[in-house]
């Protein structure tokens, strides 16, 4: 059985509502989730009524002699067994009041709060005791987990307090598929009921296994559907096509030759080579990754492992009005394979960073994707990041267990012509003895860098630019306990504080500034961009510098129970 936790999404302090509400399925929220599921489930519903039915009447038919025979039979035997045919014939005692005789023993109040065995909270009560345990404090932090385990995937909120050092689960959300990849988004799509004028909001984007990608309120508890799904997989795709916009000689003979291609079809299906069907409104795989445009807010892109990049417009609702499902804008065909990560620059809103299995890295404009630059490296890519402190340039970790950094003005532009000499690395770390399955960059303390792999191990990095001369060294490595590492993320308010996760299904925090190595590297750093954190007053996490999901108290018991 699999058992992972697969992405970890930070929630800045103060974002969520401080009493998130409790989910209310009434009738118009029954006919949304009608309406999104596209009658899927009454057609499932509808099929199995009629094979009840059917295997119903069959039997019905079939054992009718034979049952009628059982009852006769049936009849007889416990006539004689409880001699039924001189029922009559018995003498019944005297009863004075029936089925009211013991009555007046019987005690009533006429307010149930004067009775002493009514032991039961008044529902205002209870309303306010739920209403404090799902409270969530201006200091709180939250922490989204992709986590899949016995077959059940789902989506888990947590709780960080650090003052407090308290981690645990507040409420989470089942999803049908194995969750791949998270996004924050602070803007409510279209359709969704929003106060605020800018339509600000709280919501996580999942792309799983499946083509769609889903989009839920983290200010809801116990919802039991999206609010917005994007792309729609069950709609049939009535042309397949290949993104124009992409300089490529092949995909311009493939859109010229669409009818000898279709006499071919058959002889093609055949082909083991052909390129994955793809459709230019959704995703027709599995989605790899995501990213909102801080400075677009309505935008989001997706990479998937049909090839393509979608374009999202949570501005614009569902254009077919037999579906609530979200169409893209845009469709690109920038990578030969699956697209394993897609970044929007965090200071240019226009600008798109994608690497996928062909090898490729591109940084091209949404705006024109026709033009553009890349280079070649030489594993298949695993995660991109922008440098934070140089919008131009990025890092990419490979699966062959390096991290390179790239300048984009430095990289070769879009050509069908074999480039004569690749662009050269601004440097590059031999990380992992494995794959680099997870990376972060520190949003505050510059040079600082976190990588986890599928060797068990997360690295801390410190990376020096004197004099043009960019130099990194490894400042402490260490196995959390959390199997082969698949998330390593910064927390936003605190620059020491890491949420590591992996294979175990199990989710760490880590105080950096509780290793001597990192307080001592850093330090000076800490003071100058992070003046609020007092390394010499803090006090030590957890154990060792590590904190764990604190267990639920009531679901020992049970287990206790159990056994």
């Amino acid at each position: 059985m699999a058992s992972l936790i697969s992405s970890a999404v930070w929630l800045k302090r103060g974002v969520a509502k401080q009493h998130p509400q409790k989910y209310n399925l009434n009738q118009q929220e029954l006919e949304r989730i009608s309406q999104l599921a596209g009658n899927r489930l009454t057609t499932l519903l509808k099929k199995e009524e009629v094979i009840d039915q059917e295997d119903e009447e069959w039997s019905d038919q079939h054992s009718s002699q034979e049952k009628d025979k059982m009852d006769l039979d049936e009849q007889t035997d416990e006539m004689v067994l409880y001699n039924l045919n001189d029922y009559d014939k018995e003498e019944s005692k005297a009863i004075s009041m029936g089925a009211f005789s013991n009555i007046k023993g019987l005690q009533y109040y006429q307010n149930p709060a004067d009775d002493p065995y009514i032991t039961l909270d008044d529902d205002a009560d209870h309303d306010s005791q739920e209403r404090e345990q799902l409270e969530i404090y201006p200091t709180d932090n939250l922490i989204i987990t992709a986590r899949t385990e016995d077959d059940v995937s789902q989506l888990d909120v947590h709780v960080y307090d650090q003052g407090e050092e308290n981690l645990y689960v507040h409420h989470d959300i089942l999803l049908p598929a194995m969750p791949l990849c998270l996004e924050w988004i602070d803007f409510s799509p279209t359709g969704i009921l929003c106060d605020d004028p800018t339509r600000k909001g709280n919501f996580i984007a999942v792309g799983t296994m499946d083509p769609e990608i889903e989009i839920w309120n983290l200010d809801l508890v116990e919802g039991l559907y999206p609010d917005a799904i994007l792309g729609n997989s069950t709609k049939p795709i009535d042309q397949q096509v290949s993104d124009s916009n992409h300089p490529s000689t092949e995909t311009t003979k493939q859109n010229n030759n669409n009818k000898k291609k279709k006499k071919k079809k058959k002889k093609d299906n055949n082909n083991n080579n052909t390129a994955p069907l793809i459709s230019p409104t959704h995703h027709t795989s599995s989605v790899l990754s995501l990213s909102h445009n801080k400075l677009v807010r309505n935008l989001l892109l997706s990479a998937s492992a049909d090839s393509t990049i979608k374009l999202w417009d949570l501005n614009q609702g569902p254009t077919d009005n037999s579906s609530s499902t979200f169409s893209a804008i845009r469709s690109f065909s920038m990578h030969t394979d699956k697209v394993q990560s897609a970044q929007w620059n965090p200071k240019e809103a226009s600008v798109i960073l994608s690497g996928g299995w062909d090898r490729k890295l591109k940084v091209w404009d949404s705006r024109n994707a026709q033009e553009g630059v890349e280079v070649q490296v030489e594993s298949d890519v695993e995660c991109l990041r922008w440098d934070t402190f140089n919008p131009k340039a990025f890092i990419v970790t490979l699966d062959n267990g390096l991290i390179q950094s790239f300048d984009s003005r430095m990289l070769s532009p879009f050509s069908t012509v074999k480039k004569l000499e690749s662009p050269k690395p601004l440097w590059t770390l031999a990380a992992h003895d494995s794959s680099v399955s997870a990376f972060d960059i520190s949003p505050t303390i510059p040079g600082l860098l976190i990588s986890g792999g599928l060797d068990k191990m997360v690295k801390v990095w410190n990376l020096e630019d004197k004099s043009g001369s960019p130099t990194l060294s490894m400042v402490v490595s260490r196995d959390l306990g959390v199997g082969k590492v698949f998330a390593v993320s910064f927390c936003p308010d605190d620059p020491t504080t890491v949420a590591v996760a992996g294979s175990k299904a199990s989710l760490q925090i880590w105080d950096l500034a509780t290793n001597n190595g990192v307080r001592s590297v850093f330090r000076d750093r800490f003071k100058q961009y992070a003046k609020l954190v007092d390394l010499d007053s803090r006090k030590p996490l957890g154990t060792d510098g590590v904190l764990a999901v604190r267990d639920d108290p009531d679901s020992e018991e049970e287990d206790e129970d159990d056994s």
